[in-house]
């Protein structure tokens, strides 16, 4: 029976009819939170949190033969601070010798998956709250627009969605536009200037400037054909310009939206000369490093607000000025607060009287980013490793396993810094005597000085 109720409850209590403990078992020792054995004499119901007390007596009150039915316990910690230990028990009554026998499970794995679960529903449903307002945002700015816009399937070239200054343009009303092809909607002999226009915008990605006249019109129309992508697949944006002149006038005001796009973007941007001192920053990247206004921000250096300063400055730099461009660096901000903030950065080279670079900052919070890409050597590796099975101590494995990922570890932080030694470290958190010791012994040290 003891056996029995060893491996099915983590806990076992006996307890009198004045619900005083008799006896207590247990099959985990590292509870040093109940201290269970000083229940023992006690009163079972001087160790229920408060919102456990009217329980007890339901359990006790229980017949024998009725069905048995588990119950939520809290105990209050008897660590200093500690959170309370959720237990769920089952009472079984010993009618001939006037007790009962109280089994209980842990229930803090279950705790635990129930609290990261309401997490992920807070967090899923913060982002959808937030998708929801981009979406009536970009609806209310679609619909209101008095430009003729039409969003067009890339591999039906289907009419998506047409805003009513789409629509007006057709001089019959019951012809609508969703749902046509696109080259119904221009004159016939215009077809293929479009088709050729809608080519040239799939092939290079950017934004195609020409001219076609729109059906039921007695001139050209300037047409902005450009691409994005969504869930069902990529999909044309066209917008009709009536004449030349008005897409010389709509070029304000186009700038316009793009700038309040920037200024409300949910990315972080960043505007710095090439020496780092802050110009110009968004809203969101105000609220990212925890600042009240942006005068917080102008003429600071931007590697104060880095992880690990000069370095990842150093290293930002240096691939902007070599390439034109950075993508998806990986790094955390240091907040006004003090805390770190897991974050990517994109950079690139802007053009203009001024020598600047902008930096986009993504705040990647709890996402943990993708496996990066594995070379074709250390693929080998593990494959070798995976046939070190049965052959070899587990032990001895994970010791390979060790040693390689330090070696790739190294060689990145050598390929970040263009083995600048002393900034490889630091990023490490190695002294420069430490990498050196590395490096000799993976027998990297004379390849990086070739390099």
């Amino acid at each position: 029976m003891a056996q029995l109720i060893g491996v099915s409850a983590d806990i076992a209590l006996l307890l009198d009819e004045a619900g005083v403990v008799q006896e207590v078992s247990m099959s985990r020792s590292d509870w040093a939170a109940l201290d269970c054995r000083s229940w023992v004499g006690r009163p079972w119901l001087d160790t229920f949190a408060e919102d456990s007390l009217p329980k007890l007596p339901e359990m006790l009150a229980a017949k024998a033969g009725e069905a048995l039915r588990w119950r939520h316990i809290n105990h209050t910690s008897q660590m200093p601070g500690g959170s309370d230990v959720p237990l769920q028990y089952v009472a079984v009554p010993l009618v001939e010798e006037g007790m009962s026998l109280v089994l209980g499970r842990d229930m803090l794995v279950v705790a635990s998956l129930q609290q990261r679960l309401m997490d992920a529903q807070q967090s899923m449903e913060r982002d959808y709250m937030r998708l929801r307002h981009m979406e009536a945002r970009y609806r209310i700015l679609f619909e209101t627009s008095g430009e003729p816009v039409l969003v067009v399937d890339v591999a039906s070239q289907r009419v998506m969605e047409a805003n009513p200054a789409a629509q007006a343009w057709v001089k019959d009303a019951g012809k609508r536009l969703v749902g046509r092809e696109v080259n119904e909607c221009f004159e016939s002999q215009h077809r293929d200037a479009l088709q050729a226009l809608l080519r040239m915008a799939q092939a290079t990605g950017r934004a195609e400037i020409g001219r076609a006249r729109f059906m039921g019109t007695s001139q050209d129309s300037a047409l902005s054909v450009s691409v994005f992508r969504q869930e069902g697949g990529a999909q044309f944006l066209i917008r009709l310009l009536p004449n030349a002149g008005a897409l010389s006038d709509a070029q304000p005001d186009a700038q316009g939206w793009f700038s309040e796009a920037m200024e409300r973007s949910p990315m972080g941007l960043l505007v710095t000369d090439r020496q780092g001192s802050v110009v110009a920053a968004n809203a969101e990247l105000v609220s990212l490093v925890g600042a009240t206004s942006l005068a917080q921000l102008q003429g600071q250096a931007m590697e104060r607000w880095l992880s690990r300063g000069s370095v990842d400055w150093g290293v930002l730099q240096t691939n902007i000025r070599q390439t034109g461009s950075v993508r998806g660096f990986a790094t955390e901000l240091r907040t006004m607060a003090g805390t770190q903030v897991a974050v990517e950065i994109s950079a690139l080279t802007l053009t203009g009287p001024q020598a600047l670079y902008g930096f986009f900052v993504r705040d990647v919070g709890r996402q943990r980013l993708p496996d990066a890409p594995i070379e074709s050597g250390m693929a080998g590796s593990v494959a070798q490793l995976a046939q070190l099975v049965g052959r070899m101590p587990m032990k001895d494995i994970v010791g390979e396993t060790s040693d390689m990922i330090e070696r790739m570890c190294i060689q990145a932080a050598l390929q970040l810094t263009h083995n600048n030694r002393a900034s490889a470290a630091e990023m490490l958190g190695l002294s420069r005597q430490s990498l050196y010791v590395k490096l000799r012994r993976y027998d990297m040290a004379g390849s990086s000085e070739a390099e």
